[in-house]
């Protein structure tokens, strides 16, 4: 009988143990001192049923400060919790609280990226626009108990001489192993550009995860991929 009760102690403890927290309500899991910029709402795990993504901010008001030239600015850093939807409730799939910088951060000679996130086919985009310097965007897929880096874009100034403005195209793929670089090399008189495609295969030997990127100004897409 002893051993009996000992069994059902221990299974008891584990089955407490491996069980999710679930919350009526995706705000239910704001922590402190968080606001909530934007929800976004879409399947990320492939069960038909609709998750939800919260890009939230700090609210501490120390980090708002008044700048001589650009006036008041709310420089608290900016983060995603990411939400499974089960059986009418909410649970926890990611949480980074202070991943992205402020939107108002001084971005020195240049504007600061303006960070836009969506959701599209169960993956989430993050993509910075920088201007008329380019952009990059992140591509994200539910994998591996976590959010793994899947997809890289870029496009930035181009080396080609031209009347205005053009940019070069660089577009990884970590699932397939591959990447296309798109080079400018003739822009007609009427402003239609002609590419150069280059295409390398690539070493991929560790992903990146969202719930581990500290900081996406010092981050870099590069360090998880080598030319083959």
């Amino acid at each position: 009988m002893k051993k009996q009760w000992i069994f059902l102690f221990v299974l008891c403890t584990l089955t407490a143990l491996g069980q999710v927290e679930r919350k009526n309500k995706p705000t239910d899991f704001l922590p402190e001192g968080y606001a909530v910029m934007q929800t976004l709402t879409g399947d990320l795990n492939k069960d038909g049923i609709e998750d939800c993504v919260l890009l939230i901010k700090g609210t501490d008001e120390e980090n708002k400060v008044t700048d001589e030239y650009r006036g008041d600015l709310d420089l608290n850093r900016r983060g995603i919790i990411i939400l499974f939807q089960k059986e009418g409730k909410y649970e926890l799939a990611l949480k980074n609280e202070t991943c992205f910088s402020s939107e108002y951060e001084d971005g020195g000679v240049y504007f600061a990226p303006d960070l836009s996130v969506s959701l599209t086919k169960g993956n989430i985009y993050l993509h910075y626009a920088h201007g008329r310097y380019g952009y990059s965007s992140y591509t994200f897929r539910y994998q591996q108990g976590d959010f793994e880096l899947i997809g890289y874009d870029s496009a930035y100034r181009s080396n080609f001489i031209s009347d205005w403005v053009a940019f070069d195209e660089k577009s990884v793929n970590f699932s397939t192993k591959k990447k296309l670089v798109k080079e400018i090399i003739k822009i007609s008189d009427s402003g239609k550009e002609t590419y150069k495609e280059i295409w390398t295969d690539l070493q991929v030997d560790k992903r990146a995860k969202l719930s581990e990127i500290k900081d996406f100004d010092d981050f870099s897409a590069s360090d998880y991929y080598k030319d083959r």
